[in-house]
């Protein structure tokens, strides 16, 4: 298996406190994330340690992300390694201020699979992600 790279910036009207709460209260992501339910799956409820699962799907049919938390900057990183039995890697959020009132937030991941399944699930995942970020950032504008 190799790395394959994926990432994206979005930027968002909102100032970078309140964009780190929304991405650190896990369980709330699914408000925002294209049919995703997240459960903190640990007693550790943020920073380092941390693990989540995030299922992505309808109804049964889906895929389950497993992830620890591996570094956590508030409100600028948070870093998670996949360990699940599909999904394995690494992902990135960071936020970078670029005003009192706007948040840059780029998120990026380094997912191990067969160049070929990349190649497949990658227009998924990014449209998905993007979706998803951009309803982030019309709910944190409210």
């Amino acid at each position: 298996m190799r790395s394959n790279h994926i990432a994206m910036s979005l930027v968002i009207k909102s100032p970078i406190e309140k964009v780190w709460a929304a991405l650190a209260d896990w369980e709330s992501q699914g408000d925002w994330m294209l049919q995703t339910r997240v459960d903190v799956t640990s007693e550790i409820r943020e920073g380092v340690g941390t693990t989540i699962a995030a299922f992505t799907g309808i109804g049964k049919l889906g895929v389950m992300d497993h992830m620890v938390v591996t570094s956590w900057q508030p409100p600028h990183i948070c870093d998670v390694l996949h360990t699940g039995k599909i999904i394995k890697g690494t992902g990135r959020f960071e936020l970078v201020v670029i005003d009192a009132d706007t948040t840059r937030f780029n998120w990026s991941e380094e997912i191990l699979a067969p160049r070929a399944i990349f190649l497949l699930i990658a227009p998924g995942l990014y449209a998905g992600v993007r979706i998803s970020l951009t309803k982030l950032g019309r709910h944190l504008r409210h």
